[in-house]
């Protein structure tokens, strides 16, 4: 400090005490801003290796719908059928110990819905071929075979009746009219359901199935939903559960 800003100081320790605590509190103040300031920048610097790193994955990295080429959409069944190194280790084993364990056939969930298929054979044919008595039921063999349906697609049709007063438009100036309410819906005035968009939402982002792809499978059912569409809702989508995703992500950067 120089001498001449030395001399200009009051004289009195109240204002000196008064000139400190100013002193103090822009001195706070800086520090705070300087602080908030600091956490900007590691924001944006954070932000930007992200987004340095999605370009790096998404120039490098292996594509979630590239088409496979010709040689692996070929060879895939002889890929599957080649043995693991689990399986190698497992045939050494079985050679070792000359013990070698039969193909295990697929499970089926026992909770899955079963129906029975009878084959039984003609009535006449039900006599001994020897003495040309009846035979009797002595017991089954029942085996099981998984069937798939295709997805089932059906169209919900909205009824709202409408009630009025037969008196009331007779002999009254106006007639009351009662309907029930509009069901609340994800996306009014549209056709698509909740299943619909779920659907739509897993088999794009979960199995990688594109959407034009997904247009081609529709038009199979004799729905004609244009890929441009499906765009729409998803991002409709997007936007009604954000809440939901800032909620997960701010749950996320609590974690260590």
């Amino acid at each position: 400090m120089k001498t001449s800003d030395i001399k200009q100081l009051p004289d009195d320790v109240e204002s000196l005490q008064k000139m400190v605590l100013e002193l103090q509190s822009e001195r706070e103040k800086l520090q705070t801003e300087m602080a908030l300031e600091e956490q900007r920048w590691q924001q944006k610097i954070r932000y930007m290796m992200e987004q340095w790193q999605l370009s790096l994955q998404k120039r490098f990295g292996a594509s979630s719908e590239g088409l496979p080429g010709q040689g692996e959409l070929f060879n895939e069944l002889e890929d599957a059928l080649e043995p693991t190194a689990d399986e190698v280790a497992e045939d050494q084993s079985q050679t070792i110990t000359y013990t070698r364990q039969k193909p295990r056939r697929p499970r089926i969930d026992e909770s899955l819905p079963r129906e029975e298929v009878l084959h039984d054979i003609p009535d006449e044919d039900k006599v001994c071929d020897c003495c040309g008595h009846d035979l009797h039921r002595m017991g089954e063999e029942t085996s099981e075979e998984l069937e798939f349906i295709p997805a089932s697609i059906k169209v919900l049709r909205h009824v709202r009746p409408k009630y009025s007063c037969r008196a009331c438009e007779k002999h009254g100036t106006e007639t009351a009219v009662k309907i029930a309410p509009v069901q609340p819906s994800i996306m009014p005035k549209s056709i698509a359901t909740p299943s619909l968009l779920a659907q739509i939402i897993s088999a794009k982002f979960q199995f990688g199935l594109p959407l034009y792809r997904q247009e081609a499978m529709f038009k199979q059912y004799g729905i004609e939903l244009s890929r441009q569409t499906m765009s729409r809702w998803m991002l409709t989508v997007s936007e009604k559960l954000r809440p939901l995703y800032q909620r997960m992500r701010d749950i996320l950067l609590k974690q260590p």
